[in-house]
């Protein structure tokens, strides 16, 4: 029967389960990927696991989001990143060496091998035909160790490209015009897999932006086939050798289907403040623009930046401007500089900064008050950009130049009456660097390695098991659609205690409510309610671990994201949601909630869970498999780990 890539891909990794959708299967997993936010913590867990050395085919961690270093502590971080990678065996890639999937897009990616990454943007391995999955620092430690990833199998949804984009038109309006037509749950336990003719005039860059931002679908991850074009990559930087033609077989079909018209496309941009509110450039043409970034977690390629370097070139950025250029690696940067661009880029007033993840994850770069900031970055979560009420748009590279020319949003074909369209190709032959990555030792000499732990990093807390009777209170009740980024915020203030569980967790939903972190603690037990999609966003475990150090036992909602339900469960959180939708509009904040017979239920493998709310019992689903029950049970992955049952 034929199949399709990502069948195939799965098929050829997987170890336990069937390719029946929705049910729980395991797969080999060949590269991990941890960048400093997660990987402190993440290091520290493998740590607990007693395990030697890393037991993957290639593990990587990249120092690419905490590089302000405001005091002592990220510094600190980097020492023991740099210190437990050479320990372990991990490739280290340091700071200002660039974004983590940018880099092992570049100098690791290998077509149809399985990338499991702690950022949620690991999907961008798209580009080279990696199945690269976004996962919880914790997954990516126990893959690390040797243990297979689970997921619930996902459907695949086929989405057919013909025709070729038109001028001023690119990749990332592609995934913008999915977005639109999807929203940010459309992509919810699906691969999305691009085939048809027109996937031959995409880029591996291309390819790469529109599987970054396929996270912002909430899919599992993209696919691409590798094809001339990511042999063409792989040869430029000199990796030629480990390409594999890899496609779908002819005939083969999707659980679901789309169909897109690259010729088609239009200019796009996300308003704020989700990546799903779509809409043209044209339809919002005249707003003033404060700010423009370009490059960082996506839209930081060579192609990306030597677009605007030329449509900058013997041009000034409008004076009221402040024009930003966060390029995705050191040899971006280094290839831009030797085609000239980054004169191009002085001497029209823009700002370079150093490769890395800055005002994506909010570490700097913060606009002003009421100020309009053009983003080429994946998210504008509301105060993602450190601003409270930030006025943060979506757009690609070409939308973010003109904007930069003319001071305001403008359609980029707009450009056109300027100058030629300046149709830039990735490089032949790009200057390669790994100067700044460090290699792993030999296992002999990585044992003499002394790990270096500052005063910031403290021990991995202990979780007790789940109780058999529950009593909480319900601390908050949020509505649909809560990222991570407002369960967990992050920015300069916050990211620095990423290794320090007690300090971090005094900032869980502080956007919100400054004062849940205190009543949590205080009540001891306690119990968050969610709207639909709750989770969304990025892969940080904190915004699970950080309530379970709080006392949050369950969280009820009425529906979870991917990645964040499987946080929940790694960290003893029970993922339960409404039986009955409109339960929801029942529970209110401050609602005392009884839980009884929970390791019985559990154990016998019920799906239902009653819930007594104010003295009034309500219904619960736990759609969980039997590993997880036993998860959930021990109070912890890690705890069943640490009992050898995992």
């Amino acid at each position: 029967m034929p199949r399709n890539l990502a069948t195939k891909i799965l098929q050829v990794h997987l170890v336990e389960g069937e390719l029946v959708a929705g049910s729980e299967i395991a797969v080999r997993v060949d590269h991990t990927l941890l960048q400093d936010a997660t990987g402190t913590m993440a290091l520290l867990e493998f740590m607990a696991m007693g395990v030697p050395r890393a037991r993957v085919d290639l593990a990587a961690q990249y120092i690419d989001h905490n590089l302000l270093q405001t005091d002592s502590r990220n510094a600190d971080d980097h020492v023991f990143l740099t210190t437990a990678a050479q320990r372990f065996g991990i490739h280290l890639s340091k700071a200002g060496n660039g974004v983590s999937h940018q880099v092992h897009l570049e100098r690791f990616g290998v077509p149809g091998t399985l990338l499991l990454g702690a950022d949620s943007h690991t999907p961008s391995g798209a580009g080279l035909s990696v199945l690269a999955i976004g996962a919880g620092g914790l997954d990516v430690a126990l893959a690390m160790a040797g243990h297979p990833f689970h997921l619930p199998c996902p459907r695949i949804m086929g989405v057919r490209l013909t025709g070729k984009l038109s001028p001023w038109v690119s990749g990332k309006d592609v995934i913008l015009e999915m977005l639109r037509r999807h929203t940010v749950k459309g992509g919810v336990g699906k691969i999305i897999e691009y085939y048809g003719p027109g996937v031959e005039t995409l880029s591996a860059t291309d390819r790469a932006t529109i599987g970054n931002m396929g996270a912002e679908l909430g899919a599992t991850t993209s696919i691409f086939p590798s094809d001339h074009r990511t042999l063409e990559f792989l040869r430029s930087q000199g990796r030629g050798d480990c390409w594999t033609p890899l496609a779908a077989d002819p005939g083969a079909g999707y659980d679901e289907y789309d169909e897109i018209d690259l010729a088609a496309v239009e200019p796009l941009i996300a308003m704020p403040t989700s990546p799903g509110n779509v809409v043209t450039v044209r339809e919002i043409e005249g707003v003033k623009v404060d700010q423009v970034i370009v490059g960082s977690s996506v839209n930081s390629s060579f192609r990306d930046l030597m677009t605007v370097c030329r449509v900058l070139d013997g041009r000034r950025i409008a004076p009221h401007v402040s024009f930003n250029i966060n390029p995705g690696s050191r040899q971006v940067l280094e290839n831009v500089a030797a085609e000239g661009g980054v004169l191009m880029l002085l001497m029209a007033g823009a700002q370079i900064h150093q490769p890395g993840c800055l005002g994506c994850i909010g570490m700097g770069q913060t606009p002003g008050t009421g100020q309009v900031s053009l983003r080429t970055f994946p998210r504008n979560f509301p105060g993602r950009s450190g601003a409270k009420d930030d006025r943060v748009y979506l757009c690609s590279p070409e939308t973010a130049a003109a904007a930069g020319i003319f001071g305001k949003i403008t359609d980029p074909r707009r450009l056109g009456e300027l100058l030629p369209w300046p149709a830039v190709e990735n490089p032949e032959n790009y200057l390669v660097d790994d100067s700044s990555i460090i290699f792993p030792l030999p296992p002999e000499e990585a044992e003499k390695i002394e790990i270096v732990t500052g005063p910031n990093i403290v021990p991995f807390p202990e979780f007790a098991e789940l109780p058999d009777t529950l009593g909480a209170e319900v601390i908050i009740k949020v509505a649909d659609n809560i990222s991570t980024d407002t369960i967990m915020p992050a920015g300069n203030k916050v990211l620095p205690f990423r290794s320090n569980i007690p300090a971090i967790s005094q900032f869980v939903f502080d956007q919100l409510d400054p004062g849940f972190s205190k009543r949590a603690l205080e009540k001891g037990s306690g119990v968050v309610i969610g709207g639909e999609n709750y989770g969304q966003g990025s892969s940080r475990e904190h915004a699970a671990l950080a309530p379970r150090y709080l006392g949050i036992r369950a969280k009820i909602a009425k529906s979870f994201a991917r990645i964040h339900k499987a946080n929940l469960i790694n960290f003893g959180i029970l993922p339960l949601t409404f039986a009955d939708p409109s339960d929801y509009d029942r529970v209110n904040q401050g609602d005392a909630v009884q839980f009884e017979g929970l390791r019985r239920l559990l154990a016998s493998g019920a799906t239902q869970i009653p819930v007594q709310v104010d003295g009034r019992e309500i219904v619960t689903n736990l759609d969980v498999s039997p590993r997880e029950r036993r998860e959930l049970l021990a109070g912890g992955a890690l705890n069943l780990v640490r009992k050898g049952s995992g």
